[in-house]
C-alpha cells in the first residue's frame, strides 16, 4: 500500500511495490496521504514514486469486473483522485522508475512534471488495444496535457514509449539513470517549494478547467 514521507520541504508518496493498480483501498491510501499534503502549512512540493518494477499498471480489472455494479462509482473515484492531482496547490513530479500504464500514465500527466528512467521501463496508453475506451474526463486530461500530436499518437496507436522517446515526445520532462529518477525528482520538487498556495492552485484550476469539469461530472463520468 502507499506510504508517505517527508524530506524537508518535499512529501514523497511512494505508491508500493507491486503492479500498484487502483483497487479501491489503494485509491482510499494515496487519498489518505494527499489529505496529509495539503493540510501542511508553509512551502512544500509533493514527488509521487514507486517501489519495484512498475510506477502503476492502471485500473484493477480484476476487482473491476468482480463488482460490475460498482462500475461508475469506481470511475468516479479514479476520475476525482485525477482532478485532485491535476489541481493541488503545489508543484507535484512523478517520478517514473518503471512501466506507467493506462490509468497509471494518466496520474502521472496529472502531475505538473515528469521524470522517467531512461533505459527501462514503458510509459503507454494501451487502451486501443485493449478494447476500453478513453472516459470523456480521461481523453480531456490527456489532450490538456499532451500537444495534439502526441496525445494523438498516444491515445490511438497504444504506443510504448521508452524513457527517450517520451522525453523527444514531451510526455516526460527528464530521462534519467534509474538511481537517478527519485533523486531528480526531488531536486526538481524543491526547487519549486516556495511555489505552493492558493495562488497557484487557483492557475491550476483556471488552466486546466475544462478537464475538471469533465473529471468532476459524477452524473454522467462515462460520457
Amino acid at each position: 500500500m502507499p506510504t508517505l514521507d517527508r524530506q524537508n520541504d518535499v512529501f514523497v508518496l511512494d505508491l508500493g511495490d507491486g503492479e500498484n493498480r487502483f483497487h479501491p483501498d489503494w485509491i482510499a491510501s494515496v487519498n489518505a496521504a494527499l489529505d496529509e499534503v495539503e493540510k501542511a502549512d508553509g512551502p512544500r512540493a509533493l514527488v509521487t514514486a514507486a517501489t519495484g518494477k512498475f510506477f502503476s499498471n492502471g485500473l484493477d480489472l480484476e476487482w473491476l469486473f468482480a463488482h460490475g455494479d460498482q462500475y461508475q462509482e469506481y470511475v468516479v473515484s479514479v476520475h476525482e483522485l485525477f482532478a485532485r492531482v491535476l489541481s493541488l496547490p503545489l508543484i507535484t513530479v512523478a517520478a517514473l522508475q518503471g512501466h506507467t500504464f493506462a490509468a497509471g500514465a494518466m496520474l502521472s500527466l496529472a502531475h505538473d512534471f515528469r521524470v522517467m528512467r531512461a533505459d527501462r521501463g514503458y510509459w503507454c496508453l494501451p487502451e486501443a488495444d485493449i478494447e476500453i475506451p478513453f472516459s470523456r474526463g480521461m481523453s480531456a486530461l490527456i489532450q490538456g496535457r499532451l500537444a495534439p500530436q502526441t496525445a494523438h499518437e498516444a491515445m490511438t496507436t497504444a504506443r510504448r514509449y521508452a524513457g527517450p522517446d517520451a522525453l523527444t515526445a514531451g510526455i516526460v520532462d527528464r530521462a534519467v539513470d534509474e538511481d537517478a529518477v527519485r533523486r531528480t525528482a526531488v531536486e526538481i520538487a524543491e526547487s519549486m517549494t516556495g511555489k505552493a498556495g492558493d495562488t497557484l492552485g487557483t492557475i491550476k484550476t483556471r488552466m486546466y478547467a475544462p478537464a475538471l469539469e469533465l473529471l468532476r461530472d459524477r452524473e454522467n463520468p462515462l460520457g
